[in-house]
């Protein structure tokens, strides 16, 4: 109950934040369909509540006629995703389409530009702050009936996107195959040569840059200072250290990659798999951030995609969020009403100390100074 709390209060006091993951796919010439008419009249791709449909059974209907969903960069162990996606498609009997899971949020964005008006273009977006707020002209408006239950800072107040959970940036290791990390300037040792791995390029990634935001902090940078991070990592291949391998289950499991810097919720999904794997967030420079959900506005299906979103948002879905390691964002409401899971609460973890969350203002000048210095540092 106290984690739930203390993480909620570090991430809000900061304002909003976020970063995550994508995915990019060829698709044939198809053509999407339209979105049927709703109850009130209103197209399904134009609706911004489930009123719209005439109620959530309404929707429910609109969604099952259209029968699948096109969801993009959700890897399974990434905030119990695999779970949630299995947990929709049971429910309503829906078709969920699972494209490349492993990919950016860069990717995501240009997964929708490449294959809009086709049937395989992505209905939904999970996506990092930087990305998300560049990209606000491509989401479609729509308001969750737990709307009212999300605090303001984590919403745009039209519902054009919505944070939906939250967590720390961390390092992961193979305690098997490396000695244990105590802080980020021990990955600079030689014992650690070839073997530390970023998820993904900061400059498309929302996990990546949080990784070079977090070095940052620890390297005497700040939020608006991310060029001690860039440097770091220039330091860490100069040293031979730095693994230019985008991580996975796969070859963390396999050892390619014993040291990852990721998300305290996907590292730690590595635990109930590799019992050497152990999860570090440095205490002196914490990084915290909520993903972004947001409907592509050109959805193939698009009474699907508002019923995922009143999924996520549901008591069931925040949950489900919440087994995967991870803060959903109604977690105090629910707390306070009592339908929470309160061990799987409990579980999250919490960092005593100063928490840094960038502001859209600080994630943009930073973005700015990776596209120019992060090629030439670790190129």
């Amino acid at each position: 109950m106290t984690s739930v709390m203390t993480l909620s209060r570090a991430l809000t006091a900061a304002t909003t934040a976020l970063l995550v993951a994508s995915a990019v796919a060829c698709a044939p010439p198809e053509q999407k369909s339209s979105g049927g008419e709703t109850e009130s009249g209103v197209n399904a791709a134009e609706a911004t509540s489930a009123q719209d449909f005439g109620g959530l059974e309404g929707l429910v209907e609109a969604a099952k006629a259209e029968g699948e969903l096109n969801v993009i960069a959700l890897p399974p162990d990434w905030a119990n995703y695999g779970a949630i996606i299995t947990a929709f498609s049971d429910k309503y009997g829906i078709k969920v389409n699972s494209a490349q899971p492993d990919a950016s949020s860069q990717d995501e964005i240009n997964a929708a530009t490449q294959q809009k008006g086709r049937s395989t273009a992505p209905d939904v977006f999970d996506l990092g702050q930087s990305v998300a707020l560049a990209n606000t002209s491509m989401f479609a408006p729509y308001k969750v009936e737990t709307f009212d239950d999300i605090p303001a800072a984590f919403k745009d107040a039209d519902g054009t996107w919505v944070n939906d959970y939250g967590g720390y940036m961390s390092i992961g290791f193979d305690s098997s195959k490396v000695p244990a990390v105590t802080n980020v300037n021990d990955l600079l040792k030689p014992e650690y040569q070839g073997k530390v791995a970023l998820n993904g390029d900061p400059t498309q990634a929302g996990a990546a840059f949080s990784g070079v935001l977090m070095v940052a902090l620890s390297q005497g940078g700040s939020a608006d200072d991310i060029a001690p991070g860039v440097e770091f990592f220039r330091k860490l291949k100069e040293a031979g250290n730095f693994l230019p391998v985008d991580p996975t289950p796969a070859t963390i499991e396999s050892g390619q990659t014993p040291v990852v810097i990721d998300w305290n919720y996907t590292n730690a999904s590595e635990t109930k798999k590799l019992p050497s794997w152990q999860v570090l967030v440095p205490p002196q420079s914490a990084v915290a951030g909520y993903y972004y959900q947001a409907i592509n506005k050109d959805a193939p299906h698009p009474a699907a995609a508002r019923l995922w979103q009143e999924f996520l948002y549901s008591d069931e879905g925040q949950n489900l969020y919440a087994q995967g390691g991870v803060r959903p964002v109604r977690a105090d409401n629910m707390l306070a009403d009592g339908t929470i899971d309160e061990a799987v609460a409990a579980a999250l973890p919490v960092v005593d100390g100063p928490v840094t969350v960038p502001t859209p203002e600080q994630t943009e000048a930073a973005s700015k100074y990776l596209a120019e210095n992060w090629a030439a540092a670790v190129g």
